[in-house]
């Protein structure tokens, strides 16, 4: 079992920052491949961000590029995303999640992830 705990989220105005943590325990974090989702009211889970198991691969959705980064400390067991720029369409609910597979990872799909927390709450006034 992997019990995933996120923190960071909260109430900034456009063009401010955040970064958000994501703390793992129950396994060997180091083992995991991670992703960031977002969800905003009325709308489907949005993949934002992933890293592989070592760090060496990071992913994003086009939207964020340049703005967000993914990040990992295998020794602290925490994931991050430091999120720049932010724009009021950045607005959702962030989750992190934890991929227990290898091979082929088709990062974007939210059914590929094992593990979930729940959730912290990211909002950007305009």
């Amino acid at each position: 079992q992997v019990q995933l705990v996120e923190s960071g989220g909260g109430l900034v105005q456009a063009g401010d920052s955040l970064r958000l943590s994501c703390q793992a325990s129950g396994r060997t974090f180091s083992n995991y491949r991670m992703g960031w989702f977002r969800q905003a009211p009325g709308k489907e889970r949005e993949f934002v961000a992933a890293i592989s198991s070592s760090g060496t691969l990071t992913y994003y959705v086009d939207s964020v590029k340049g703005r967000f980064t993914i990040s990992r400390d295998n020794a602290k067991n925490t994931a991050y995303l430091q999120m720049n720029s932010l724009k009021a369409e950045d607005t959702a609910v962030y989750y992190c999640a934890a991929d227990l597979a290898s091979g082929v990872w088709n990062y974007r799909v939210p059914e590929e992830y094992d593990y979930w927390g729940q959730g912290t709450q990211v909002t950007v006034s305009s």
